[in-house]
C-alpha cells in the first residue's frame, strides 16, 4: 500500500526522466509499427520498456559488496550488524558487515524495505530492485504488482491494456514477459510464486512453470485448498471497498489467467539463459549461471548479387541500430544481435542523459566478447582482399582488444576508426571479426570499455565497416 502514496509517488516521478521516456516510447511504438502494420502493442507497453532499459542502466545499481568507507578497497561480507535506530525507521532489519581486507574497517549495508529511501540510496539486490520499480511503475500510471517467489526471488509485473494479460518485468534481467526465465534459464525449482497489489493476492506460481506436475509435488507446505480460501479471504478484505464495476474488471482479469495457467508455455530462445545480476561467484553458489542452449550464432554468406558484383560490404550504424549490406541489393537487418556470430555478457546500452548509445559488457561481468562471421566457401569463392574498420572507445582501465581470425591465422588491430587491411587472409574463405571488452574500475567498470559509441542524434553513420574483394575459388 505504500506505492499508492500520492506524496511518494510524486517522489518517485521527480526521479524518472518521464517525457523523455515516452518520447523514446512512442519512437519504439512506430519503429514496431512500421514492421508490422497490425501491431497490436501501445505506448503504454513500450514506456514500459523505456522504464526497465532506464532504471537498470541509469537509475539503480547491484551490490555484491560494497568500497570500503574509509579507504575505498575492496571489502568481503563479514556477517551481519546490529540495525540502529535510523536502519528501523527505514524498515532495514537486517544490516550486512562488508569487512575490508586492508584496513578492517566494517562498512554497513543496511537492507532497506522502504520504497521513500530506495529512491535515495538507488541501490541493493533483488529486493530492493523490485520494490523500487515497482513503486516507480505505479508513479507513471502502470498498474503494477509485487512478486514473491518462495525459492528467493522477487520481481514485478504489469498489466498491459493493449494485449490484457499480465506482464513479467525483472528490472535486475532488464526483462519483460519471459516468464520461464526462472525455470529453465536459472534452473530453479519453483513451488510457491504469489503477486501482491493493493487489490489483491493471485498465485501466479503456474505462470512461472512448464513443469506443472513437478511443481506440485513441491508444494507441501499447506494444503491446497486452505491455500485457495485464505488467498480469496485476503481478496474479500482487500476489494470490499472497491466499486461494482472494478470488481468485475478485477474478476475478469482472473478468470484470463486462469485460463492461461492451464496449458503450460514451452520456452522461448530469451528464457534458455543464466542469470546476469549480481557477480559470477553469487550467481554459481545459487545455481543460476547456467545457459541452457546454445546461443543462435548468424553467418553472412555472400548473396547472388554480391557473387555477381564480387564483393561483400557490411556496414553496422550503433545509433540505429541496423546493418547494411551494401550492394545493388541494399539489404538491411535491424538490432546488433541479428548479425553477430557470438556474444557473450554483452549488451547495446543507451544513455539518454548523454544522448549516446553503445555496446559494453553487461554490468558484473569480468569480461564481454562478440563476434561476426562471414563465409563464402559454401558458395564457391574465396577471399582476393579484406578491411575492417571499427570504432572503440575506453576509460580508465578499460580495454577493447580486436582481432581478425582466418583458419590459423590471427591479427590484432585497433579499433581506432580506420580501416585496416589483412592480406595475408587472401585466398582463405571464412573471416572472424571479434571484439573482446574487460577492464575498467570501480561500480561502473561495465562501461569503461565500449563498442562503437555514437550520439543518437548524429547521422546513422558505420560504426563497423567490413569490406571484402571475392573471387572464383580455384
Amino acid at each position: 500500500m505504500q506505492y499508492e502514496s500520492p506524496a511518494l509517488q510524486q517522489k518517485a516521478l521527480e526521479c524518472v526522466p518521464l517525457p523523455r521516456l515516452r518520447a523514446a516510447a512512442q519512437r519504439r511504438l512506430q519503429q514496431a509499427q512500421e514492421a508490422e502494420p497490425e501491431c497490436g502493442l501501445s505506448g503504454q507497453d513500450m514506456l514500459l520498456l523505456e522504464l526497465l532499459g532506464w532504471f537498470k542502466g541509469e537509475f539503480f545499481s547491484w551490490v555484491n559488496c560494497l568500497l570500503c568507507s574509509h579507504c575505498g578497497g575492496p571489502t568481503q561480507s563479514a556477517g551481519s550488524l546490529p540495525p540502529s535506530a535510523e536502519d528501523l525507521r527505514w524498515d532495514a532489519g537486517r544490516v550486512e558487515n562488508h569487512r575490508c581486507n586492508a584496513c578492517q574497517n566494517s562498512t554497513r549495508f543496511p537492507r532497506y524495505n522502504n520504497p521513500e529511501k530506495l529512491l535515495e540510496t538507488r541501490r541493493g539486490r533483488c529486493g530492493e530492485w523490485a520494490n523500487c520499480f515497482t513503486l516507480c511503475c505505479r508513479a507513471v500510471g502502470l498498474e503494477a504488482r509485487y512478486i514473491w517467489d518462495s525459492t528467493d526471488h522477487v520481481w514485478t509485473e504489469v498489466y498491459s491494456q493493449s494485449q490484457k494479460r499480465w506482464l513479467h518485468c525483472d528490472p535486475c534481467e532488464n526483462v519483460c514477459d519471459k516468464p520461464l526465465l526462472y525455470e529453465i534459464g536459472w534452473r530453479k525449482k519453483l513451488s510457491y510464486v504469489l503477486a501482491f497489489s493493493r487489490e489483491q493476492v493471485v498465485d501466479v506460481t503456474w505462470r512461472y512453470s512448464c513443469k506443472h506436475e513437478e511443481v506440485l509435488t513441491r508444494r507441501t507446505q499447506v494444503q491446497e485448498p486452505w491455500l485457495r480460501e485464505t488467498i480469496s479471504g485476503l481478496n474479500s478484505v482487500r476489494q470490499q471497498s472497491l466499486s461494482a464495476e472494478r470488481k468485475k474488471v478485477l474478476l475478469e482479469q482472473l478468470l484470463v489467467e486462469l485460463v492461461e495457467f492451464i496449458s503450460p508455455k514451452k520456452p522461448n530462445p530469451g528464457e534458455l539463459g543464466g542469470r546476469i545480476s549480481g557477480s559470477l561467484a553469487w550467481r554459481a553458489t545459487r545455481g543460476e549461471t547456467h545457459p541452457v542452449t546454445k546461443p543462435e550464432e548468424f553467418v553472412f554468406i555472400p548473396t547472388e548479387t554480391e557473387k555477381r558484383e564480387g564483393r561483400f560490404h557490411l556496414q553496422y550504424s550503433a545509433s540505429g541500430d541496423r546493418y547494411l549490406r551494401v550492394s545493388s541489393d541494399g539489404a538491411e537487418m535491424g538490432g546488433w544481435e541479428s548479425g553477430a556470430w557470438r556474444k557473450e555478457s554483452v549488451f547495446r546500452k543507451e544513455e539518454q542523459d548523454w544522448n549516446t548509445v553503445y555496446i559494453a559488457r553487461t554490468e558484473g561481468s569480468t569480461s564481454g566478447k562478440i563476434s561476426w562471421k562471414f563465409d563464402c566457401g559454401t558458395v564457391g569463392l574465396r577471399m582476393r582482399m579484406v578491411k575492417v574498420r571499427a570504432a572503440s572507445q575506453t576509460f580508465h582501465s578499460g580495454s577493447v582488444c580486436w582481432r581478425m581470425h582466418s583458419g590459423q591465422d590471427t591479427i590484432e588491430f585497433p579499433g581506432d576508426g580506420e580501416t585496416h587491411s589483412a592480406p595475408s587472409f587472401s585466398g582463405s574463405t571464412e573471416l572472424v571479426v571479434e571484439a573482446e571488452l574487460a577492464g575498467g574500475d570501480g561500480d561502473c567498470s561495465w562501461q569503461h570499455a565500449q563498442l562503437f559509441r555514437q550520439h543518437l542524434e548524429e547521422p546513422k553513420e558505420p560504426s563497423l565497416e567490413i569490406l571484402i574483394d571475392l573471387e572464383e575459388a580455384a
